[in-house]
């Protein structure tokens, strides 16, 4: 089945002048759109948020490599400079909590390298290994939970519990606060959209204060009593080049983006995805159920290809560039735009078609490439692959409840179902 009839009536623009990328309609479903930039404008401007909007696979995979004309800087690191709502909201930071400091994420060499190499020695092969056995027990626990129910909404009872009670036992956040770490992150992630009023700025912004404070008390625990936690090496290890620990500014943009939204909400959005595909393949279900050794890992590669929980992040162009007769200046900003070049169809054969005997399945760009490649993959596809095991081991068929919106939140950046509500007879 072709995924992009997903919906009735999927917005397809007639031309290149009707595509509305940040249109909520077209995030719905925004495939038949990436079509028609990737054919007509691969660097295209978009009109209402100012982005070059980059979809080809090769254009993308040039532009994450190319760190001397490629900056990851983002313009809300310039705090003296920020004007309007942006100002308001950091001047709520400064009276009520911390300004958050430019996150990993958001930062060049040699200080994203410095500061990588702390997360890369927790994210360390030999170290998801020893998380693996907890990894696996707790996907088959949380489906044990509502197994004889015959029925779930697999977003709220198993897609978000499993990565989020991860991510806490790393941070030291006790597993009865996951409902309230979730609803932060939620918060955070609709304050970093387009088009916010004030209002909802300073909500999101208010959001984000109370977990700044929730966390600052684990903070000042792990420093007088370190631990072994993630957490507790971000705090006290001193980055030798800079002579000294993460500050608090520094720390708090950590939990929110490149931990607690990086580190779950990818996760949580890939297994719910994953679930959407199956009930739409019933021949990939069936070869799941009957070869889980052989097709599984391609299957999760799969997923995350046709449905990137990231679906575009920013670069900005370090000088003047042209890049298929489109100028781009010095100092604008691109969205490389992953879902478009994960169906590439220059890359891959059939882009649009979940294929468990696709070769060239884990080429795919949804965890980004270079040196800003998401250290927390490995992780990520352990707990997609214990999470899709533990469904294939606990269920013999299954089925999309009636009333089903498959409805996405409305994110330019990430896409997320809000709730998949299924239906299934329990493997005896």
């Amino acid at each position: 089945m072709d995924e992009i009839n997903r919906m009735a009536n999927p917005v397809v623009p007639d031309r290149i002048e009707d595509a509305r990328l940040a249109d909520p309609e077209v995030l719905e479903c925004p495939y038949p759109t990436y079509d028609i930039l990737r054919e007509q404008a691969p660097v295209w401007q978009d009109p209402l948020t100012g982005l070059y909007v980059i979809t080809r696979y090769d254009d993308l995979r040039a532009i994450l490599v190319d760190t001397e004309t490629y900056s990851n800087w983002r313009p809300s690191n310039d705090h003296a400079n920020l004007q309007g709502i942006a100002r308001t909201v950091r001047d709520l930071f400064e009276e009520k909590g911390w300004v958050p400091a430019a996150s990993l994420a958001g930062r060049d060499d040699p200080e994203h390298k410095q500061m990588r190499a702390m997360f890369d020695k927790a994210f360390r092969a030999g170290k998801i290994k020893e998380m693996d056995p907890f990894v696996e027990q707790l996907a088959y626990g949380l489906f044990d939970g509502f197994i004889e129910d015959g029925r779930c909404d697999f977003v709220r009872q198993y897609a978000v519990p499993l990565p989020l009670t991860i991510i806490c036992r790393q941070m030291g956040a006790p597993d009865e606060d996951i409902w309230r770490i979730k609803a932060w992150t939620d918060a955070w992630i609709k304050g970093v959209g387009f088009g916010l009023t004030e209002a909802e700025a300073i909500w999101a912004a208010e959001m984000e204060i109370e977990a700044q404070h929730y966390f600052q008390r684990i903070f000042e625990r792990l420093r007088r009593a370190p631990d072994d936690t993630l957490l507790s090496d971000l705090v006290n290890t001193v980055i030798p080049e800079w002579g000294r620990t993460l500050t608090d500014n520094e720390l708090h943009a950590e939990m929110m983006q490149d931990t607690f939204v990086g580190g779950s909400e990818t996760t949580t959005n890939a297994l719910s995805a994953g679930i959407m595909l199956l009930s739409e393949n019933p021949r990939a279900w069936d070869m799941l159920k009957s070869d889980p050794d052989k097709y599984l890992k391609t299957f999760c590669e799969e997923v995350l290809r046709l449905e990137g929980p990231v679906q575009g992040l920013t670069r900005m162009a370090k000088r003047d560039i042209e890049l298929h007769g489109v100028r781009i200046p010095k100092g604008a900003i691109l969205n490389v735009r992953f879902g478009a070049a994960n169906r590439d169809p220059a890359h891959f054969d059939c882009p649009n078609q979940l294929d468990l005997e696709r070769r060239n399945a884990g080429s795919h760009l949804a965890f980004s490439s270079g040196t800003h490649h998401c250290l927390g993959a490995p992780l990520a596809r352990r707990e997609l692959y214990w999470g899709f095991r533990a469904f294939i081991d606990r269920v013999e068929d299954f089925a999309l409840a009636p009333g089903n919106t498959l409805r996405h939140q409305p994110n330019y950046m990430l896409r997320a179902l809000k709730e998949l509500h299924i239906t299934f007879t329990p493997r005896r």
